[in-house]
């Protein structure tokens, strides 16, 4: 058995100093809003009972789904990496970058960089390619970037043919290794789940990836809020997709706040069992269960 957790969205807060030539791009808006609304909508002590509870719960393996910053500023980056540093190692943490994460162009180059050792394949390269691969125990997980630098409102990923080529060869190998394969993606791939201006663009081609080779397990973050749906997979089999809330956020209105997600994972790809525990901040700033699910 091993118990994977999954955490996503943190936006590590507070912005850092900004100078003023840096404001000249898409990140105005970005400025803007943290201090009009985020900052008041995530908070530190939020994010800190969730992943003591985490590590609490002793798991095998950390997946990181995205959007660690929030503007792209060069500072953020290195504070998301003294946070990476916090959850475990690089062999036991992996991460993928969300749309902040890339929310300038300049910002690629700093995730990809500061962030290497937790987005290495079981080969280590010397740059971030995606999408890799890691084997740990019976699970192979599978990170890909949906990461790219959009127009300001925006907040679409991307997926281009090489990259869903190289999935479904990624799935088609491990799949004769009989290991569980575990899809980590930033975008949710579904259609219709997410808004236009928010949507994956080429998530159909993942969504073929799936169907032709299956997968086991498919997670993601980008819409804040903890999410359980399915794909179609090889023969008539269903794949589960499950959303991760964010992992700083205070509740609002009917939004429940942050949480994040256990997976028991018994067996093997030929034989498996999932379990899904949703742990989430209550009222009173403890961490509860929310929701348990049977996704396999």
């Amino acid at each position: 058995m091993t118990l994977l957790a999954q955490i996503s969205d943190p936006h590590l807060g507070p912005l850092p100093r900004v100078r003023l030539r840096q404001l000249f791009s898409k990140r105005a808006i970005g400025y803007f809003n943290w201090h009009s609304n985020r900052q008041h909508a995530f908070h530190e002590g939020a994010l800190a009972a969730l992943t003591a509870d985490m590590r609490a719960a002793k798991p095998d393996h950390i997946a990181v789904t995205g959007d660690l910053v929030n503007i792209g500023l060069p500072q953020e980056f290195d504070t998301a990496l003294a946070w990476l540093h916090t959850l475990g190692t690089p062999h036991d943490v992996t991460v993928i970058p969300g749309n902040h994460d890339a929310y300038v162009a300049s910002a690629v180059e700093h995730f990809s960089r500061k962030w290497l050792p937790f987005a290495n394949g079981d080969h280590p390269a010397p740059a971030m390619t995606f999408p890799f691969v890691r084997r740990r125990a019976n699970l192979a997980l599978i990170g890909m970037s949906t990461a790219v630098p959009t127009a300001p409102l925006m907040a679409t990923g991307r997926v281009s043919e090489e990259e869903a080529e190289a999935l479904a060869l990624a799935l088609a190998t491990l799949g004769r290794e009989d290991l569980c394969r575990i899809v980590l993606i930033h975008h949710p791939i579904g259609r219709g789940d997410a808004l236009r201006t928010r949507r994956l663009i080429g998530a159909s081609r993942v969504r073929a990836a799936i169907a032709r080779h299956g997968a086991e397990l498919v997670l993601h973050g980008h819409n804040h809020r903890t999410s359980v749906r399915h794909v179609d997979g090889p023969h008539g089999s269903r794949v589960p997709v499950v959303g991760a809330a964010a992992a700083a956020a205070l509740p609002h209105g009917h939004n429940p706040g942050a949480a994040y997600n256990l997976f028991r994972i018994e067996g093997t790809r030929q034989s498996h069992a999932i379990e899904m525990t949703e742990r989430g901040i209550a009222g009173d700033g403890t961490v509860v269960t929310r929701s348990q699910h049977k996704l396999a």
